[in-house]
């Protein structure tokens, strides 16, 4: 769904998606994936509940009909039947629908407790889908390396550099498309804003300090209005799904395709090569990286707990059998 479609959501999720960018901070990306999430909410509802009949197209129903005394008759079973539509006709995984449960859960508290429309929240017992945990991917150090190598083309200075940020910084994606060329302070730090509206300061290595430089003698300068550091071939800002393509290209010329990379991983691979080649500790790992719990940075020493056990086994005397004991 495009930003410029949410005049065509109900009033109230209007109302909502403007608090939760303007008062809770969220990033355009996760407002647009509320919007997603909760007008195929109202869609299905609107059918289950007879306003339209369930052979009518998504597009033929007007959600900007539903209003509050609508809303007051949604249950939490009805919002168990979504859930189970998302799983047996849409396919949605379990991962998908505990997505579309916190957009409704959250909807219908910020009804209850911040505008105070409900006295009670019928959604406030939604239970979330069990996600199975699996560890993230992410490259070895010989990878990365790999991957750095591949990089060539046109924009070469620009993608190397890109890249090393990535495997250095651990940094997202919209974190490193809004670095202005001016960020980079005289102690080789810059400041980001990351989820959350939350800013946290980011220390670059010599590798990403030499790329930079590398970047910035081929960098256009003369006629370009922009403050952005990447800049596109239009002398842009450059776009994020511009490095999402480049970065997925080097991936396969450096024969790392097929593998499910991704610019995301590389945020992986940098937290564990951190975590197992540098004696990070966690909690400093967890600053590094942003992120708001400690559970979620967890996740990286089991990372190097796999990874350790598979080196063990990886031993030639693995499968050698102790003699047999005399009897």
């Amino acid at each position: 769904m495009k930003r410029e479609d949410f005049y065509k959501l109900p009033m109230l999720v209007q109302d909502y998606l403007i608090y939760i960018e303007a008062i809770k901070g969220h990033s355009e990306l996760s407002v647009t994936e509320y919007a997603n999430d909760l007008k195929n909410f109202f869609i299905y509802i609107a059918r289950h509940k007879g306003l339209y009949p369930k052979s009518c197209e998504d597009s033929e129903i007007d959600l900007t009909t539903i209003d509050l005394a609508f809303i007051k008759t949604i249950t939490l079973n009805d919002a168990y039947q979504y859930i189970i539509y998302c799983r047996n006709v849409r396919k949605n995984n379990e991962a998908t629908r505990a997505r579309k449960v916190v957009a409704i859960r959250r909807f219908f508290s910020y009804l209850t407790d911040n505008q105070g429309l409900l006295e009670v929240n019928p959604m406030k017992n939604l239970d979330t889908p069990k996600i199975k945990k699996s560890l993230p991917k992410y490259l070895t150090l010989e990878e990365a390396q790999r991957l750095l190598a591949a990089v060539d083309g046109k924009f070469k200075e620009r993608d190397y550099a890109i890249i090393t940020l990535f495997l250095n910084c651990g940094m997202r994606l919209s974190e490193l498309v809004s670095i202005d060329y001016n960020d980079i302070r005289s102690d080789n730090t810059l400041v980001i804003t990351g989820k959350g509206n939350k800013e946290r300061t980011i220390y670059l290595n010599n590798a990403c300090i030499d790329a930079i430089n590398e970047y910035r003698k081929v960098r256009p300068n003369e006629g370009v209005k922009d403050r952005a550091l990447f800049l596109s071939a239009r002398n842009q800002r450059i776009n994020p799904r511009t490095i999402e393509i480049m970065v997925n290209n080097n991936l396969e010329k450096a024969g790392l395709g097929g593998r499910g990379l991704s610019v995301h991983k590389l945020r992986h691979t940098a937290a564990t090569l951190m975590y197992q080649h540098g004696n990070v500790d966690v909690l400093l790992l967890k600053e590094i990286l942003g992120h708001e719990n400690l559970g979620t940075t967890e996740i990286y020493t089991h990372i190097a707990s796999d990874a350790t056990k598979a080196a063990v086994e990886s031993n030639p005397l693995a499968n050698n059998k102790a003699p047999k004991a005399n009897t």
